[in-house]
């Protein structure tokens, strides 16, 4: 019961404290993601004890959870990108996360093939897992608001949202190396076809529930004035629909809760217009909410931008939840995370592998050569590749993915602080320039 009641006295403290100290933790060159890093290192096993997690007994539990607040994320972010499809920005975004990603997974593969002397399989793993940015940790690089189309912000936004799905073809890859069974790896011809349905199947199963729900719900509104608030709901049950359907068919569900949340927008496009959906409903008082629900010029808006709200606070439960079990990990393994062998192919991949993969995949692009070199820097590492790590070791086991947790929490750890720190200085002084 103690134990219980002082659960209870820390989660609500920490609450309490970053809601109040939010705006002088973003004055300071670190963010909420620190906070929470530290706070589960205290309560983890090097500390007070307090928080045990064990990844072998757990691993199940941990991705779920970690799964859970990822997808979240994704339809947020998809949710932001007020962009028409035609715009040349999206091309950034491909260039990012496919060219970029392939490079950087390619660099990485070499780096730990070579220079750590692991096999073929763990050696694309690692590489894979810590290739993809993370969408959750990476509120300072974000655009925003919905409509944001600076171009820095938007490419790094956009490519938190879909490399992650992007990613995976290349982490089943590394599996069926390792001899873990995957769809279609028997073969090559079978399993280029399973990647190539993958993808489609998220992108239709995405776009046709993004647009189908918002469509249903805004019509019951305007029509019959049923479907009313609880918009909460809505997010959550579109962003559950759209992964679990897309599981089903065995497509990549990370890909399809994104594509969700850019095709609900996409229809608030199309009803408001390029007027920005806050200035839209800017003018509807608290007691007219539900009128605005109703109004065919407002419901699409209203709908678009109160789901939105709602995924981004989720999103900051998220993002303490789940940084204060890194931190935890983190606890459990620091004396590993101190060898050179472990630092050495982080630095690699943050000084190295990133640059070179961003650098020359925009080479062409519409970015100028100071907005190249940002993106190269500011590509976070958290959740995603937490989630990864979870996911290798409960496909893998331990005998496999043991060797490589020590880097991948490393990477977690490093990114969450170096790129953390600079993030919002860098950010600061390339738009005081713009």
């Amino acid at each position: 019961m103690v134990i219980e009641s002082l659960w209870f006295l820390i989660v609500g403290a920490l609450m309490i404290l970053m809601a109040i100290g939010r705006k002088f933790v973003e004055r300071l060159p670190m963010t909420g993601a620190m906070v929470y890093l530290v706070v589960g290192f205290l309560l983890g096993p090097a500390c007070a004890g307090l928080l045990t997690i064990d990844l072998q007994c757990d691993v199940a539990l941990l991705r779920t959870l970690t799964e859970a607040g990822l997808i979240v994320s994704l339809f947020a972010i998809g949710m932001y990108l007020r962009i028409d499809l035609s715009n040349p920005l999206w091309r950034l975004t491909l260039r990012l996360a496919g060219p970029a990603m392939l490079i950087t997974i390619g660099a990485l593969f070499v780096a730990a093939y070579w220079g750590l002397g692991l096999a073929a399989g763990p050696a694309l793993l690692l590489a894979s897992v810590l290739a993809p940015t993370d969408p959750v940790l990476a509120n300072e690089l974000r655009v925003e608001e919905a409509g944001d189309d600076e171009p820095l912000r938007f490419a790094l936004s956009s490519e938190g949202g879909l490399n992650d799905g992007a990613a995976s073809p290349m982490v089943y890859i590394a599996l069926a190396l390792c001899g873990v069974h995957t769809l279609g790896s028997s073969n090559p011809w079978t399993f280029a076809l399973a990647i190539a349905w993958g993808l489609a199947s998220a992108a239709i199963i995405g776009w046709a529930l993004g647009t189908g729900i918002v469509v249903l719900v805004t019509k019951l509104r305007t029509h019959y004035d049923h479907a009313l608030g609880l918009e909460g709901f809505l997010a959550l049950g579109l962003v559950a629909l759209a992964y679990g359907a897309t599981l089903i068919v065995d497509g990549y569900a990370f890909i399809a809760v994104f594509i969700a949340g850019v095709a609900l927008r996409r229809q608030e496009m199309k009803a408001t217009g390029e007027k920005p959906p806050n200035e839209v409903l800017e003018s509807v008082e608290r007691g007219q909410r539900e009128e605005a629900a109703k109004d065919p010029e407002l419901a699409h808006a209203y709908i678009a931008e109160n789901m939105m709200g709602f995924s981004v606070e989720m999103e900051r439960f998220v993002e303490l939840g789940l940084m204060v079990i890194v931190g935890s990990v983190v606890s459990a393994h620091w004396q590993e995370l101190l060898h050179w062998s472990v630092i050495w192919p982080v630095l690699f991949l943050f000084f190295v592998a990133r640059p070179l993969g961003s650098s020359l995949s925009l080479v062409g692009s519409s970015m100028d050569r100071h907005q190249r070199a940002l993106s190269g820097w500011l590509g976070l590492r958290g959740v995603s590749a937490f989630y990864y790590l979870l996911f290798s070791l409960e496909k893998a086991g331990s005998a496999t993915v043991a060797n490589l947790l020590p880097v991948i929490v490393a990477a977690i750890v490093l990114s969450v602080f170096l790129h953390g720190s600079s993030a919002t200085i860098l950010l600061d002084r390339y738009l005081s320039k713009r």
